[in-house]
């Protein structure tokens, strides 16, 4: 059976945050056992933002729908772009990287953005994430900026939808 999207549940939250501790330790991954936490969990199913991809009734993968004012208040962005939207904590599971998941995750989070009315979407990446920047290269996204957060260095990604 094909894997689908589909908004999270109540009932996935075990397993979500399974996915999200898989994540821990991992190369360019700055999560820890405090975030994410039950507690972003529970702002992103009160703004019905969180999305899973399941396979056979596993969740494979994640993806959020962010409001951080931290980083939308970021000078790079294009103010003309605006509402803009940002994708956040996209997980895949270990053992299913490397399959073309992520993106489409991230397809599928910029449809939803863009059924929501954004006009853009940014997100920010490790600048030492190479395996990142290369699957994100594909969509055309631009570096419009830079900026340390989270003890990280990143660059600023954003596209018009």
């Amino acid at each position: 059976m094909d894997p689908v999207i589909v908004l999270a549940s109540e009932k996935d939250r075990n397993e979500i945050m399974a996915l999200y501790k898989a994540q821990i330790g991992r190369e360019f991954c700055p999560w820890t056992d405090h975030y994410p936490s039950n507690e972003t969990i529970d702002y992103d199913f009160s703004r019905d933002a969180l999305f899973v991809m399941k396979e056979d009734g596993r969740i494979i993968a994640a993806i959020s729908l962010e409001e951080d004012e931290e980083v939308d208040v970021l000078e790079c962005w294009d103010r003309n772009l605006t509402p803009s939207g940002e994708l956040a904590r996209l997980a895949v599971l270990p053992t299913e990287q490397n399959k073309g998941i992520a993106r489409k995750m991230l397809n599928f989070g910029m449809e939803e953005l863009k059924r929501r009315e954004y006009v853009a979407t940014h997100f920010l990446v490790n600048r030492h994430n190479v395996k990142a920047i290369k699957s994100y290269d594909a969509f055309g996204f631009n570096v419009v900026g830079e900026c340390e957060m989270y003890d990280q260095e990143f660059l600023c990604y954003e596209k018009k939808l």
